[in-house]
């Protein structure tokens, strides 16, 4: 069952580039509304458990140490059909390989500096989400 709400993350590469401005513009012309949002950065120990389900892959190092090293925007929005919607604005996680307009191709350096984050399903966006924010932070 679809919900009409997922997570995303303004990762450090576009916060250090100015580009937050940027994305959550296009984020609101799509069509989206911010239903929670904060500027924050992950700790070591976050950054671990977000993307545990990658730890046994070669990157997960490289990842962690790249979510840690700067400032993000998390937040929750909402959408009919918000998980699909958003992965489509986000475009390819390898800039390269992404359509034109798209979140990435306009503002990610590489495959490993993407920009944004976007949940992959309905259920990872209740997780990452609850992971970010609590309750009374979600309006």
């Amino acid at each position: 069952m679809s919900t009409n709400r997922t997570f995303t993350m303004i990762k450090p590469d576009a916060v250090k580039n100015g580009h937050i401005g940027a994305i959550l513009e296009k984020i609101t012309a799509a069509g989206f509304k911010i239903v929670a949002m904060k500027y924050t950065q992950l700790s070591l120990r976050d950054a671990q458990e977000f993307y545990g389900v990658h730890s046994e892959r070669p990157f997960f190092g490289e990842l962690v140490e790249f979510m840690t090293s700067g400032t993000i925007v998390a937040a929750i929005l909402e959408k009919e059909n918000a998980v699909e919607d958003f992965r489509a604005l986000i475009g390819a996680t390898n800039p390269a390989d992404a359509a034109e307009g798209t979140i990435r191709k306009m503002f990610a350096t590489s495959i490993g500096e993407n920009a944004v984050h976007g949940s992959d399903s309905d259920e990872n966006a209740a997780i990452e989400g609850s992971f970010h924010f609590s309750g009374r932070e979600i309006y």
